[in-house]
């Protein structure tokens, strides 16, 4: 009798072990991908799609390439993102900054009340190289001015800036020349309180097929779907309470698939974008992605075209992003 009692033991410990070491993995699986994550219900406006496709046509064709040494073309590109703030009726400012004798601009859009915690929305303007950057990050930009449009017409309960960005490629990229750290150093120095910053990077590219979505780790194939058919919200494990309430907002505007990461930033990958420099001046921040080169083939080639990308997929995208504007931190 008192071997089975030994061996029953020995089972049962062996079982304890298995139960923690389980809990563990579901705890750690669910800290990084936010798996049950209820939508919170919306009823966005209506985006108009020729119109992302017109900005993002501008951008990747009439004023190609968009590089840090092509200053006429940023110039023209700020431009027309400037012009389209002010059509709107928003209060525009320019965020000038030199780097290496050469002027490079942030433009500002400003809406809602002049008080209170400001909630960010900024994408990149530039292009790598001499790529076309449809979706790198036209895309992003296209996706801000239309949600301009939106919250125009519907103006946001608490103070809400749009930020276009000049400089966020190599070689400025990861360095203080950026312009989203030129931004973020600013606020630091202001002590302007920020609600979070939303980089929207690379927003327009989607595919159905089986095998197109990779991932930077093998493990992270496990636990999403390996189709490139859905729009992800990424950021630090610090930042999970963020990213359930912005995925949780934007899975309730579509019927688009929302999912998320939360990672250490050690994943060095979840930070390739402008949010990274919030990140470095303690701003809660998430970036918006189709995920870059783990799905879009084209990333940073000449193939980076407008005629690439999912205008109907890419408009769901925006109204997400609308959503979460509206609705941040009111649930």
């Amino acid at each position: 009798m008192a071997n089975y009692k030994m061996e029953f033991k020995k089972k049962n410990i062996g079982l304890k072990i298995f139960s923690i070491v389980f809990i563990v993995l579901v705890a750690g699986c669910s800290m990084i991908t936010q798996p049950f994550v209820k939508p919170i219900k919306s009823m966005p406006p209506v985006v108009h799609t020729p119109l992302l496709e017109q900005h993002v046509r501008f951008l990747s064709e009439t004023v190609h390439p968009r590089n840090y040494s092509e200053l006429d073309n940023l110039n023209a590109a700020a431009d027309y993102i400037a012009k389209h703030f002010k059509q709107l009726n928003l209060t525009v400012e320019e965020q000038v900054f030199d780097i290496d004798g050469n002027a490079y601009r942030n433009i500002i859009a400003s809406l809602g009340p002049k008080e209170g915690e400001v909630l960010i929305v900024g994408a990149h303007y530039d292009s790598f190289h001499d790529t076309p950057g449809a979706d790198d990050n036209a895309s992003g930009v296209a996706g801000l001015l239309e949600l301009a449009r939106l919250l125009s017409e519907n103006p946001p309960s608490y103070p809400v800036q749009l930020i276009a960005y000049s400089l966020e490629e190599p070689p400025a990229f990861a360095t203080q020349a950026m312009g989203s750290s030129v931004h973020a150093r600013s606020l630091s120095d202001s002590k302007q309180k920020i609600k979070l910053m939303i980089a929207l990077e690379m927003i327009g590219y989607f595919s159905d097929e089986k095998s197109s979505q990779q991932f930077p780790l093998k493990l992270l194939s496990k636990l999403y779907p390996d189709q490139g058919n859905f729009i992800s919200v990424i950021g630090r494990l610090s930042d999970s309470a963020e990213t359930r309430q912005v995925k949780a907002l934007m899975l309730g505007a579509t019927d688009l698939p929302v999912h998320s990461l939360n990672a250490p930033r050690a994943l060095n990958v979840i930070d390739f974008s402008d949010h990274r420099n919030y990140w470095d001046a303690d701003i809660k921040a998430v970036m918006v992605t189709d995920t870059a080169f783990f799905r879009n083939h084209n990333y940073h080639q000449l193939t980076d075209t407008a005629s690439t990308l999912d205008y109907q997929r890419m408009a769901k995208v925006v109204q997400g992003v609308y959503a979460v504007v509206q609705n941040y931190d009111k649930n």
